[in-house]
């Protein structure tokens, strides 16, 4: 599902135009870029947890030179899927298995 599509779902499930709702995604984007800017995490009720977590230096070796190389250290965002949206997940993926 792209953008576009999501958009168009999440505005007929909650009755908003295009537009408002369009408007409303990309504020709460927004919001939670600010958060993860400011090194802060971002909880979502029944969905997850977004962290920014650094990553230290490391090295790293080269599979076709064998060469060592040094990786500087990086921010990056992390999300933890919670319990509820992991049992969705798996029983989903259960019931594809048996058909």
């Amino acid at each position: 599902m792209n953008n576009k599509e999501y958009i168009s779902e999440l505005s007929q499930r909650c009755g908003y135009s295009l537009d408002d709702t369009q408007k409303l995604v990309r504020r709460v984007i927004e919001s939670m870029a600010q958060r993860f800017d400011d090194g802060d995490g971002v909880s979502v009720d029944d969905f997850g947890v977004f962290e920014v977590k650094k990553r230290n230096e490391r090295i790293v070796v080269n599979p076709s030179t064998g060469q060592k190389m040094m990786v500087p250290p990086k921010i990056v965002l992390a999300f933890k899927a919670a319990p509820v949206v992991k049992r969705m997940l798996n029983d989903k993926s259960r019931n594809d298995k048996s058909e």
